[in-house]
């Protein structure tokens, strides 16, 4: 519970790429702008609904390079434009509120989203009713 879906394709998996940010979509920008292949970024935003990290024009990114979906712990906007999009897109929330960019944020980290633990190169399965995490491929 929390996670509500933003974007146009409410079924999505993928082995995971992780980053943590606050207030600072820069790392999930220059992520979602490298080839995705079919990967899910989950971003640990520290649950902040002060800013949006992604939007349309990151959305749009993300799906010009194959990626599957990505997964914020903190707000998006654009959500209109997102939910067209043939990408998977979970967030707590949405505000108008740009982030700001100082190049700040980690990727690859050990991160906490909803209470689950989550490493680049675990695989999420998300679907209507929630989502698995494994260490292993399962489908």
């Amino acid at each position: 519970p929390g996670l509500r879906s933003y974007g146009g394709r409410a079924s999505f998996s993928g082995e995971v790429k992780t980053a943590r940010c606050f207030g600072d979509n820069s790392v999930v920008k220059s992520t979602l702008a490298t080839p995705g292949e079919g990967r899910v970024l989950v971003v640990d935003g520290g649950g902040s609904l002060h800013h949006a990290l992604m939007g349309d024009l990151i959305g749009q990114s993300a799906v010009d390079n194959g990626w599957a979906g990505v997964i914020i712990e903190g707000c998006v906007r654009d959500t209109k434009a997102l939910g067209e999009m043939q990408l998977g897109v979970l967030a707590l929330g949405s505000i108008p509120r740009k982030s700001v960019r100082r190049g700040e944020g980690e990727l690859d980290v050990e991160i906490g989203i909803r209470g689950v633990v989550l490493r680049s190169g675990d695989y999420i399965y998300v679907d209507e009713d929630g989502a698995i995490v494994s260490e292993k491929k399962l489908l």
